[in-house]
């Protein structure tokens, strides 16, 4: 149980510190907030990117798209969520869809999707987000440009 809540705050605090300045990327949906972030995967420590199976890599990006439901007192709560999406360089074709698994660690629950990066190439992320079964699913679109350290 600690070992999954080290885990998943290991993840998130990797999230974060590589994302500064977009960490807090989310539309807000009425009471729920669906949160981004895309990050190169040889930002992940190995001993995380092992036990979720992500491939670390220069060229290999990760999407991690989670779901908070704001409460009426002021409180939030995970919401599972599905995600279906596509990612393109920007000005480019249609692009490739994205394949989302759900990755669980302690109360957090996200869904996460590995795809390929080209240096200093703006993506096109375009994304549908159903939290609610009984709902329409949600539009998110952003573009971010990436990176290659070499």
């Amino acid at each position: 149980m600690i070992r999954h809540f080290l885990t998943g705050l290991a993840l998130g605090g990797m999230l974060l510190l590589a994302l500064p300045l977009q960490a807090q990327q989310f539309e807000q949906v009425g009471n729920f907030q669906i949160h981004y972030s895309a990050v190169n995967t040889s930002f992940l420590p190995r001993d995380v990117a092992d036990e979720h199976r992500i491939q670390r890599s220069q060229v290999m990006a990760l999407l991690n798209v989670s779901v908070v439901e704001e409460l009426e007192d002021g409180t939030t709560r995970v919401v599972p969520a599905t995600v279906n999406g596509r990612v393109a360089e920007l000005g480019g074709t249609d692009g490739e869809p994205l394949a989302f698994r759900t990755l669980r660690s302690g109360d957090s629950v996200s869904q996460i999707a590995v795809f390929r990066i080209h240096d200093d190439a703006p993506m096109r992320f375009d994304l549908e987000v159903r939290y609610d079964r009984n709902r329409e699913p949600a539009a998110v679109s952003f573009i971010q440009r990436f990176y290659i350290d070499r």
